[in-house]
Parts: C-alpha cells; sequence; structure tokens
C-alpha cells in the first residue's frame, strides 16, 4: 500500500507428519518501509549515536535504488565494561556480548548451566528432553538481550511431529528466559553418534518466532525444522527469516545422575558489509569447534568460546548480562486470569465445593485457590 508503506505477505507451509499426511500451518508477514532519513531521525530521537549507514553489500553510503540499508548505531557513550569489573557482578550463567572486525561480526556467548538444570527440575524431564529443552532455552536467552526495549518479549515454539511433540520458550533483553516441553518424559536410545537423540525426541515441524516490540503488530516468522537439533534450526531461522548469515552451537552435557553437568552456546552473525577473507576466516574457525560441551569441559567460559571461535580477530567486549530461569507468575496473576473466565465458569467451580488448581506451564507452579477465595473473585467480575 503506496499510502500506509505497509507490505502484506500470506505465506502457507505443508509438513509431512507420521501417518503420511500433511498439516498446513499459514503465516502472515506485514512490513513497513521507512525512508533513509526517517530512519536516521528516529535514531537520534532514541537518544543513540548513529555511527555509519551502509548498502547492502557494501561500505559505502546507499545508493538511491538501494532496497536494503544497514544502520550502525551504539548508545551514547557507551564503551565496553572492564573485564575484572564485570566478574565480579555476574552470576553463574551469564552472557556476553562482543563486535569484531570493525563491526563486520557481532556475537554472542553464554553459560547455562544453572538456568538449564533448573528447568530440568521444575519439570522432571528425562535426559534428553532436558538436553532438547536446555538447548532452546539457551539459544532463546542469547536472542533475547538482541533486542533493545525493557518490555520486549521474545517467543519461540516448536511443533513437531517427535515423541516431545514441541516446546515454548519465552525471554525478554534482560537474561530471564522461561520454558516448557510438552512432554517431558520421553525416553529413546542414543543416536548414531552415541549422543542424546534430540532430533529424533522433536521430530520434524514447525518453528515459530515471535518477537512482541510494542509495536502494533508483533513480528513473527516461521520456519520448518531442518534437523530438529535446535542450533541448525535456528542458523536456519535467521538466514531465511532475517537474512542474517549465522553460526549457532549450543550443547548440554547431563552427569550420570541426569542432573546437567554443562550447558551453554554462541551465536555468530555476519554484517552485510562483510568482507569475503573475514567471512572465510569465520567459517574456517567455525567448522574447527566439534562440540561446545568439550570446549565447556574444558573450562572455557563465554569469553574464551569467543575467543576460539573468533580467533584471529581483534574483539571488543560490549556487554554482560547475567541470565537465569526466571517466571513472573504469582497468584495475583492467576487471579486475574481467573476473573477473565466469566461469572459463569467461576459459579461452576464454587458449586463443585472443592479448591480450584491452576497450573503455570512455564514453571510448572501449582496454584490453589479455596472456594471461599473463589467467592472473593467472582464478587469481583462484572
Amino acid at each position: 500500500d503506496e499510502e500506509s508503506r505497509i507490505n502484506e505477505y500470506a505465506l502457507n507451509f505443508f509438513v509431512q507428519k507420521e501417518n503420511g499426511l500433511y498439516e498446513r500451518f499459514e503465516e502472515f508477514h506485514y512490513q513497513k518501509a521507512y525512508g533513509t532519513e526517517q530512519v536516521k531521525r528516529l535514531i537520534r530521537e532514541a537518544g543513540l549515536e548513529l555511527l555509519a549507514v551502509y548498502g547492502e553489500g557494501t561500505k559505502e553510503e546507499p545508493a538511491p535504488d538501494c532496497e536494503r540499508v544497514y544502520f550502525i548505531a551504539r548508545e551514547q557513550g557507551k564503551r565496553p565494561p572492564e573485564r575484572k569489573e564485570c566478574e565480579s557482578q555476574m552470576s553463574e550463567d551469564y552472557i556476553v556480548r562482543a563486535g569484531a572486525a570493525d563491526s563486520a561480526i557481532r556475537a554472542f556467548a553464554i553459560t547455562s548451566r544453572g538456568l538449564v538444570e533448573e528447568a530440568r527440575q521444575r519439570h522432571q524431564t528425562s535426559p534428553v528432553v532436558t538436553a532438547a529443552l536446555g538447548r532452546l532455552l539457551t539459544g532463546a536467552a542469547m536472542m533475547g538481550v538482541m533486542m533493545k526495549g525493557d518490555q520486549d518479549l521474545l517467543t519461540i515454539q516448536i511443533k513437531s511431529g517427535g515423541p516431545m511433540r514441541g516446546m515454548t520458550v519465552t525471554a525478554d533483553s534482560h537474561g530471564h528466559v522461561k520454558g516448557y516441553p510438552l512432554t517431558a518424559d520421553v525416553m529413546l536410545p542414543p543416536n548414531a553418534k552415541g549422543k542424546l537423540d534430540v532430533g529424533g525426541a522433536v521430530g520434524p515441524g514447525i518453528m515459530n518466532v515471535i518477537k512482541d516490540m510494542g509495536l502494533k503488530e508483533p513480528y513473527s516468522g516461521q520456519v520448518a525444522l531442518q534437523t530438529s537439533e535446535i542450533a541448525e534450526d535456528l542458523t536456519y531461522y535467521f538466514a531465511v527469516s532475517e537474512q542474517v548469515p549465522s553460526a549457532v552451537g549450543l550443547g548440554v552435557l547431563m552427569n550420570k545422575d541426569n542432573t546437567v553437568r554443562q550447558a551453554g552456546g554462541f551465536i555468530i552473525q555476519v554484517m552485510p558489509f562483510a568482507e569475503e577473507k573475514t567471512i572465510a576466516k569465520l567459517e574456517e574457525n567455525v567448522q574447527k569447534i566439534q562440540s561446545v560441551t568439550t570446549l565447556l569441559e574444558e573450562g572455557h567460559t563465554p569469553e574464551s568460546l569467543l575467543d576460539k571461535v573468533l580467533d584471529g580477530f581483534d574483539i571488543e567486549i560490549t556487554d554482560t548480562v547475567p541470565t537465569e530461569f526466571y517466571c513472573n507468575c504469582s497468584k495475583e496473576r492467576v487471579e486475574k486470569a481467573l476473573i477473565s473466565i466469566g461469572r459463569k465458569d467461576l459459579n461452576e467451580m464454587i458449586q463443585e465445593g472443592i479448591p480450584a488448581e491452576l497450573n503455570c506451564h512455564f514453571c510448572n507452579t501449582n496454584y490453589v485457590f479455596s472456594v471461599e477465595e473463589l467467592k472473593k473473585i467472582l464478587k469481583k467480575c462484572k
């Protein structure tokens, strides 16, 4: 539409199920076009420092007919934190954000053993489900801190045909992440490599990524799972839906008692103005990384993970963010949900004469409301 400058796209996906039939998924994209000068003004109004504006695939000013423009900006006065200062403040799990090759590469790395172990305990997951959910939680935590707004929220939903059936994870820009599997107790033999068969547990399906950034409509991107091993699927999502070449490495290692021994990963992304020699060197480095959990077992931190992946580049650590499994549910929030179901359903619950128990899927916390509490809630209903 020329007046609103909004493009609308309708996409259909057909995913084959185990019974040979196909399931149809629909996706709608809305993209709004902005002029270069308008974006520059909005960046400055947001209090950011505009560093450069490049045309696609170049380090030059965009041509008038350029279809894609890249803006490089940072917070006013933002400087890399002192490493020792960060180390004294960080929790057990944390994310580092970095740049390299004159901002042609942006990178994230995380250690996430604590939050994955908490998810395991909350949902009582089997080892293979812990590995699958842990990888998705780890990736989502890094993707969450890519967002800028305090209220921005990322949701990743996987709907699949394997015994897990899928899982849902949400993360915000502050390092908080939570999630749950649809089936927690899947047991499978090891895969051909002798590893936990995450791909077999998840199975073929669809990954839906939703970013709610306070706009009129949330951004939504949907891709078919490529390997169902999570890291490769996120790599494919970045390439197809966001058109950002990326390398994603994720890993979860279990102890013999089925607790989490190691968890972590990295996301490396290449900007469109990166030189060919930069891309070639990065690809060479990534190919040398055989196992994230092996590196974590060797004592690597998020910083040294990036040193490994970005070997040969000058790395600038720009931020360090503590991360944790965090659910913002509460009895008060659940009470509001009860109010929303209406007087009729509440009356039926009261007439049954037994307490109502509600469960938060994300953290598996149960909230119990006595009959007397239900009567008080009923009075609040319109």
